[in-house]
């Protein structure tokens, strides 16, 4: 019988929740970059498309720590929040979905922006010349020609989210109910003798929510592209 402990059921909620609130906030943070970096041209472009994709070619453990100099309780940006606001990063929930936030980016933004590039430009500048405003043009045109971008992205950032573990473990430690998501529960289970059924059970939960993740993606952008081509 497949069934999980307490111990093993909240780091499954806590992964989803990290990751949850990690896709809030890289949807429309993605959307605005990859507008950025597919539609204008500006002085330092090559270095913010540089900074972008950073995480992809950095440890992650070098990822947290940055995290831990620039967002921790002592941090340069992360004292002044504590002191402002109360808010803290570090050995939290939040720090893990920030650590998140920074590894998943570079997926979301280049799945946009490749969606981006495809949009043709013709019908964005016919809506233009018929008199519809910038904005307008964006959430009528643009917007919705980046749907399956978004989707893919979405379910990429969602799925290594999920998967997190060198930059959670360095920023925010492997605290249990706090920080302890899957990856980090099935680290302890795999240092802890006679815990192999435990870390197998993390291990299939992970791989079964990544390939749904995959296969809704797939079905979505499906639906998508045959509901934009009938409407075409």
């Amino acid at each position: 019988m497949f069934y999980l402990s307490d111990y093993e059921y909240q780091a499954l909620l806590l992964s989803l929740k990290v990751a949850g609130f990690a896709i809030l906030w890289l949807v429309p943070i993605g959307i605005a970059l990859a507008w950025l970096l597919a539609k204008k041209q500006f002085i330092g472009k090559g270095l913010l498309e540089s900074l972008v994709h950073l995480p992809l070619v950095l440890p992650p453990v070098v990822i947290g720590y940055l995290l831990l100099v620039v967002m921790g309780r002592q941090g340069v940006i992360g004292s002044w929040l504590n002191d402002a606001f109360g808010l803290v990063f570090s050995f939290s929930w939040k720090g893990a979905s920030l650590a998140c936030i920074v590894v998943a980016l570079p997926l979301m933004v280049r799945s946009i922006r490749l969606s981006l590039e495809n949009v043709d430009s013709k019908l964005e500048e016919a809506a233009a010349t018929l008199g519809a405003s910038p904005l307008k043009v964006f959430f009528t045109i643009t917007l919705p020609l980046m749907v399956p971008g978004i989707i893919t992205g979405t379910m990429l950032s969602f799925a290594r989210s999920l998967g997190e573990f060198g930059a959670t473990i360095s920023f925010v430690s492997n605290i249990p109910g706090e920080t302890q998501t899957i990856p980090l529960a099935m680290y302890t289970f795999i240092e802890t003798p006679g815990a192999e059924m435990e870390a197998a059970r993390l291990c299939a939960i992970s791989i079964a929510i990544a390939l749904s993740s995959l296969m809704l993606s797939e079905w979505l952008n499906r639906k998508t592209a045959n509901k934009l081509g009938g409407n075409q």
